[in-house]
């Protein structure tokens, strides 16, 4: 902090002689009520320390920043440097929503295929327009979450009941071993054979021995059925 040298009125004259003993260059005047005693240019006039000489008149009212920035109002005091506020962060994004579920529908289907389209008559090997007809069948099953498939072959009522039974049974297992080698899970695939047991015919129709009229009657007995419980995926 600057000294301030007071200087009183009686010994203005007498210090500004001195001083201007001291610097030759410099001639003290105090002609008005100056606060500050200045040389003959008007310039104020400052110790060997840098330090301005205040008169009489001095109040700190008439201080000036170049001699009393410490008591002077009108000094410009540096403005001090408002701290640096980051901005603040974004806001986070949203989680995406969760895809809506998808919609599932419930399958019991049962498909009923003639056992001459897969067979020859009295035959459990499978027939190659038999083939293509259960290729039908696996494009629909890739459509459907498969539960169980329940693959049941018939037999009309020539032969015996043992032997129709066995046969209707060998029929289910060829449809069921197609299935499996076209990628159908075989644990899904439940087979039986009912033989003659569940005829499609009415009772009374196709009368007669084994001729070709009562084979061809007969028909719709000699059938395979493959039911399909899962759940539609497309």
């Amino acid at each position: 902090m600057n000294k301030k040298l007071i200087v009183p009125n009686g010994l203005l004259m007498a210090t500004a002689i001195a001083l201007s003993a001291a610097a030759p260059h410099v001639t003290a005047q105090n002609t008005d009520s100056s606060a500050y005693v200045k040389d003959a240019s008007g310039e104020i006039v400052k110790s060997g320390f840098n330090l301005c000489w205040h008169t009489g008149y001095w109040t700190p009212a008439m201080a000036i920043c170049a001699c009393d920035p410490d008591v002077a109002q009108a000094c410009t005091r540096p403005t001090p440097i408002a701290a640096v506020v980051p901005p603040p962060p974004p806001p986070a994004s949203a989680p995406a929503p969760a895809p809506a579920p998808r919609a599932v529908t419930p399958v019991h289907q049962k498909v009923t295929l003639k056992a001459d389209t897969l067979f020859d008559f009295d035959k459990s090997v499978l027939r190659p327009e038999g083939r293509r007809e259960l290729d039908d069948l696996v494009e629909k099953l890739k459509m459907i979450d498969i539960d169980s498939i329940i693959d049941i072959g018939h037999a009309d009522r020539f032969g015996s009941d043992a032997y129709n039974r066995k046969l209707s049974l060998r029929r289910a297992e060829s449809v069921k071993s197609y299935l499996v080698s076209k990628g159908v899970p075989a644990n899904r695939i439940l087979t039986d054979g009912k033989g003659e047991s569940q005829p499609v015919t009415k009772p009374g129709e196709c009368k007669g021995p084994a001729t070709k009229k009562v084979i061809a009657c007969l028909q719709p007995d000699r059938r395979v059925e493959i039911e399909v419980i899962g759940t539609q995926t497309r």
